[in-house]
């Protein structure tokens, strides 16, 4: 029986390509997509430290939030079901589509959907509004969006602990809680780079300022210029990008999130961003259920 503590460690995958072979570069992936066929990549990094507290709290129910085509609510979905967990998810938008593949497999997981206005959804992390959930569902341990908290933080300093010695570690940025955890688990000479996916997340550094509690961490540095026009927007360039590396390396992406961090490290090698020699190791953050839901809206605008 699969428990939360015996779920295998994820192996690293040697990428192999021209342009690493060019820059003299050693390009090393951690392959977090394949930690579960379902709970993957950083929101089971996330997810792991929330439910044991759950679980030693005894409290009876989780409650969380996203979009509704969220890898976090998905990912919380199998996790609940598979651990035995009674869910409720708040969604964004003022009605529940469950012909959309995150939601249907919400639903299936036995988790009751609870679909919000916009308006409301802005106020997820206001504490009066935390208070008034609180309230209403008086047994249930609150998650935020996207899964990121202390817990989840410490999910992600054992996966820098897994991590073989290199001179940069580079992930893709939504939240900034991967990045955080991360940067108080690696050593300091090593160099952190977040590939930010939404366009003006200038923000999101002083949000990770003060997620980081270690006293010592890796230096870290986000980088702006690879959204490809902001959340969940592509580019011819960015799509062909990934069936290259799909059929050329082995390595499935989406363009929402590792796409656009694969894009960017080898737009920087060939820049000459890396010194040759360098040991690059990429996080697979998972999240290969958006390619289920970019092809369901491309579905629809087509009927």
């Amino acid at each position: 029986m699969q428990t939360i503590t015996n779920i295998a460690e994820s192996p690293i995958q040697t990428i192999h390509h021209p342009t690493l072979d060019k820059y003299g570069l050693t390009l090393l992936v951690k392959r977090d997509d394949l930690l579960h066929p379902v709970i993957q990549g950083n929101k089971w990094r996330k997810l792991k430290y929330n439910i044991l507290h759950l679980k030693k709290a005894g409290l009876g129910e989780l409650v969380t939030f996203g979009g509704a085509f969220s890898n976090h609510l998905y990912a919380t979905s199998m996790a609940c079901k598979l651990f035995a967990i009674k869910g409720r998810l708040i969604v964004r938008g003022p009605e529940i589509d469950l012909h959309n593949p995150t939601l249907k497999m919400a639903s299936a997981c036995g988790l009751t959907l609870h679909p919000v206005s916009r308006v409301e959804y802005r106020q997820r992390n206001q504490p009066e509004y935390i208070k008034t959930l609180q309230a209403k569902f008086n047994n249930a341990y609150l998650i935020p969006e996207g899964g990121t908290n202390a817990l989840a933080l410490q999910g992600v300093e054992e996966l820098a602990h897994s991590l073989p010695q290199s001179d940069y570690v580079m992930t893709a940025v939504g939240s900034g809680g991967t990045i955080a955890g991360l940067t108080s688990g690696l050593p300091n000479h090593t160099q952190v780079l977040g590939v930010t996916v939404l366009k003006g997340a200038e923000y999101l550094a002083q949000e990770i300022h003060e997620l980081i509690t270690a006293q010592r961490c890796a230096p870290w540095q986000l980088l702006h210029n690879f959204h490809h026009g902001g959340y969940a927007k592509t580019t011819p360039e960015l799509l062909s990008f990934c069936h290259e590396m799909k059929v050329k390396c082995r390595l499935p992406l989406e363009p929402i999130y590792t796409g656009k961090l694969f894009y960017a490290i080898f737009t920087l090698a060939k820049q000459g961003y890396f010194k040759k020699g360098s040991v690059i190791t990429a996080i697979h953050t998972g999240g290969l259920q958006g390619l289920d839901g970019l092809r369901y809206l491309e579905n629809k605008k087509s009927t």
